[in-house]
């Protein structure tokens, strides 16, 4: 799942539908600001993990379709604030950083400011997209015959997940939910659910993470992947929209 490329442009990892995504073109009358967001989009959703390296400032500009200075201000920016780390000689490069920081780091990035606390209506456009979104992702993932490689994929985030620290928990929860957007079989839907769940997990942040929740979404998760391996997809869009559920009454709870 994750993009790792070194230095000098040569692809070191396994590219993916959701890495594709999130390294397409920014527009053009923000650039830093998209660019700064592009990334920090890939290292919370988990495409490029803590410790790994992100592709070469020239390649990011060609996806970007931004200039190398553009880029470079983006990463020193992101670099200041906590999130990336530079390393020299034959295996450098621009790495994440082991530990991310706290996301109230994001603010100490120059030129971007803290977003305002969300309004009840705009929690309930971020839920209501997300239904729509990952119910429809886990039923076609159900419907697709995926191949070996994809079923490994499945089950490997789902164990990474289950597994997962409490601080990991939330970056290893995304990669699962963006691994059944890719196996739906429409690239253009990743984008869609990577989008929306950085505006989700910017709603989790505020809320604790509550560990008979944690142990109930596990439950959950097992749930909803098993109904896609064996290709129920009625049983995998329950499954999801009772996951999504009970995510959204937490939220609700604690921030409306």
């Amino acid at each position: 799942m994750a993009v790792a490329v070194s230095d000098s442009g040569d692809d070191s990892g396994r590219s993916s539908v959701a890495g594709d995504a999130l390294f397409r073109p920014v527009r053009a009358g923000n650039a830093f600001e998209e660019t700064v967001s592009r990334l920090l989009q890939t290292i919370r959703l988990g495409i490029v993990a803590p410790g790994e390296a992100l592709p070469a400032e020239r390649d990011l500009a060609s996806r970007f379709s931004v200039s190398r200075d553009t880029v470079r201000d983006a990463i020193r920016s992101l670099a200041d604030a906590g999130y990336l780390v530079s390393r020299r000689g034959r295996y450098g490069g621009t790495f994440v950083v082991d530990e991310l920081p706290a996301r109230s780091a994001g603010a100490a990035i120059e030129g971007l400011a803290p977003p305002a606390p969300p309004t009840a209506e705009q929690i309930d456009d971020i839920l209501g997209l997300r239904e729509i979104l990952e119910v429809g992702a886990a039923r076609a993932a159900a419907a697709r015959s995926l191949s070996a490689e994809e079923r490994e994929a499945l089950w490997t985030r789902l164990g990474e997940t289950a597994e997962a620290s409490i601080a990991d928990y939330r970056r290893l929860d995304s990669r699962l939910h963006l691994t059944i957007g890719e196996l739906a079989g429409a690239p253009s839907l990743v984008p869609l659910i990577a989008d929306n769940r950085m505006r989700v997990n910017e709603l989790l942040e505020n809320i604790p993470l509550l560990q008979p929740n944690i142990e109930h979404s596990n439950q959950q998760h097992e749930a909803i992947v098993i109904a896609i391996l064996t290709g129920d997809g009625t049983r995998a869009a329950s499954a999801m929209q009772e996951h999504l559920e009970g995510s959204a009454a937490l939220l609700r709870g604690f921030l409306v």
